[in-house]
């Protein structure tokens, strides 16, 4: 971990963004839920931006690869990553909370 620091300091002397990776009970059907109902968080891969972004990463940038490949490159069925942007932290807040509930509820 402390090598993800390091890099950090020297590629962003100024400051680095917060990414956030966390699993989803109910895994790659509650990651797609995830999604679809999160609002202000914008649905995309790059990270580093000033708008928070979300991406589901079994059921999008690695969705070609088989699960076994998957796994391989740190991928899990559940993995949802976050990055966070300028927008209001209680509003990031809310709405992660709102999409966290709604995803739990068709299991």
């Amino acid at each position: 971990m402390r090598q993800g620091y390091e890099k950090a300091q020297k590629y962003f002397p100024k400051g680095a963004g917060a990414i956030l990776t966390f699993g989803i009970k109910g895994g790659l059907e509650a990651g797609r839920r995830l999604i679809d109902n999160l609002g202000l968080f914008s649905h995309l891969a790059n990270v580093g931006d000033a708008k928070s972004l979300v991406i589901h990463p079994a059921s999008t940038t690695h969705q070609q690869l088989t699960p076994a490949e998957q796994l391989a490159t740190g991928v899990t069925a559940d993995l949802i990553r976050v990055s966070i942007g300028l927008e209001d932290i209680n509003d990031l807040i809310y709405y992660l909370e709102e999409a966290l509930e709604v995803s739990q509820k068709y299991k």
